[in-house]
This record gives C-alpha cells, structure tokens and sequence, in this order.
C-alpha cells in the first residue's frame, strides 16, 4: 500500500466562517492557521497547498486574555534609523482589529510560498457582515 499523496490539480477548496466574537486571540488565530493549511483534511499533503478560504466575522469583539491588551505590544520598523514604532494591542484593538488577527494567523503559518497563498485566502472584517454569501461559507464552530 502507498501513500497518497494530492497533486495540485486533485485540491478542492471550500469555505468556512469563523464567528471570533467572545473567543480569545490565539484560538481564533489557531483554528484560521489550521483550515488556510488544510491540515484538516485527509488528504494533507505537506508540500502542495490543499487549504480552504476562511472569513473571520466579528474581529472586534476577539478577547485578549489576562493582561495581554495592556502589556502586549506591535513593534514595526519604519526603515529609518532609530525609527522603531510601537503601538499596544488596547490601541491596536480600537483602530484596525482586522490587521491584529491577520497578523496573528501570520505567525501560525509556515513562511514561504505556501504560506503566502494561503494568507492570499484569508479574510477578515470588523463587523458581523461579509460579502461572500455567493460562495455559500459553512459556519465552523470550535
């Protein structure tokens, strides 16, 4: 017997809501990772990209646990020198929620060309609301 192995061709992509209203950061985050690489599946090959589309609904209402909002901070580089910026997550929650749990799932995911297209399949938005209907996404409770 052999194993199987998916060819690019044979990979069947669905699409799935994850409702992150109430649930911490990371759970959220882990569960996005897992459905963009497709490790949920059977036919999981490391090497080919077999993930699924995933929307995330409700990113502002995502959970921060302990004292995570107030300690935790985004650092980024302007490209300057001494140009060093850093904004706390309590800040970054307010402003742009979607750009937190984008970056969340980013460091779930491997960094090379895999990866990138699956982040091309992620989805996130502030509100309750999505303009996917047309692809018919299943709710994914976990």
């Amino acid at each position: 017997m052999s194993t199987y192995m998916a060819k690019a061709g044979e990979v069947t992509r669905d699409w799935y809501v994850l409702d992150a209203a109430g649930k911490p950061l990371g759970k959220v985050a882990a569960e996005a990772a897992v459905l963009l690489r497709g490790k949920h599946k059977p036919t999981f090959t490391p090497h080919v990209d077999c993930g699924d589309h995933v929307i995330i609904i409700n990113a502002e209402k995502v959970v921060l646990t302990g004292k995570k909002l107030d300690q935790k901070m985004y650092y980024r580089h302007t490209g300057y020198i001494g140009n060093m910026k850093k904004v706390k997550y309590s800040t970054l929650m307010k402003t742009k929620p979607e750009f937190a749990i984008q970056k969340a799932v980013k460091g779930m995911i491997p960094d090379n060309t895999l990866g990138r297209a699956a982040m091309a399949r992620l989805r996130v938005y502030k509100g309750s609301e999505h303009k996917h209907a047309a692809q018919k996404p299943v709710a994914r409770e976990f």
